[in-house]
């Protein structure tokens, strides 16, 4: 895909260089790249495990993004770079910050994309760790599709650069997400349900070892239905 006309000349030149140096450094496996919407208002969700994941979304999602930082990064480097080339919108983590999410409501209503990981934080599992309500409540509340994306093997790169191999890059792109009609009213036990779903369809996305907690919720579901023993 291409990147969206008119964007800025340095994000169009970011992207660009970003994408040859997985090009160099990895064979990227991206599928579902179709499903990305070229316009409009966007919540993009992605596991989150590894320092690389935003880069790798960077690269395979043609859209000015905005994205949560942690606060702990502003005034240094990696929060000049987030809000440069992202927007960053700078957050204390496990604390509620309504300006923050006044931000996030205003950049998705005027059409923009918002890039935000549904876990919260980073895993330190190597999985899937319990999702949380604050990417739907965000879709809830403006009306944005919710686009959710696996990205695996990124947590190994570095390892293999530092034996001079190239990594191995799995990117998973599922069909947007539209809440229900009425969504915009949905109490705390609605969220959960809608927060389930993104999740279960990450955990669908990812290969066993990285479902995490969703592990067992998926082979549950794969089962065939149990028979009824008469009475």
């Amino acid at each position: 895909m291409t990147e969206n006309i008119g964007a800025p000349f340095h994000l169009r030149f970011a992207r660009r260089f970003v994408q040859a140096f997985f090009g160099v450094l990895a064979r990227m496996d991206v599928a579902g790249s179709e499903f990305v919407p070229q316009a409009g208002p966007l919540i993009v969700a992605a596991n989150h495990m590894h320092v690389l994941d935003a880069p790798v979304v960077f690269a395979v999602v043609p859209r000015r993004q905005t994205v949560f930082a942690a606060n702990k990064w502003k005034g240094k480097l990696a929060g000049w770079i987030m809000q440069v080339f992202a927007d960053a919108i700078f957050v204390e983590r496990g604390e509620p910050d309504r300006k923050a999410i006044a931000k996030a409501l205003d950049v998705v209503k005027q059409g923009g994309a918002l890039g935000v990981a549904p876990e919260g934080t980073r895993s330190r599992t190597g999985g899937l760790i319990e999702g949380k309500s604050g990417t739907v409540y965000l879709a809830s509340r403006s009306g944005a599709p919710i686009l959710p994306i696996a990205v695996w093997g990124q947590e190994r790169a570095m390892h293999e650069w530092a034996r001079l191999r190239r990594a191995d890059i799995h990117v998973r792109i599922a069909q947007p997400i539209i809440l229900p009609v009425g969504a915009e009213h949905a109490r705390a036990t609605e969220l959960a349900a809608y927060t389930d779903e993104l999740m279960l369809t990450l955990a669908r996305m990812l290969p066993p070892d990285y479902r995490g907690v969703y592990a067992d919720r998926i082979e549950v579901r794969n089962q065939p239905p149990v028979a009824e023993v008469p009475s």
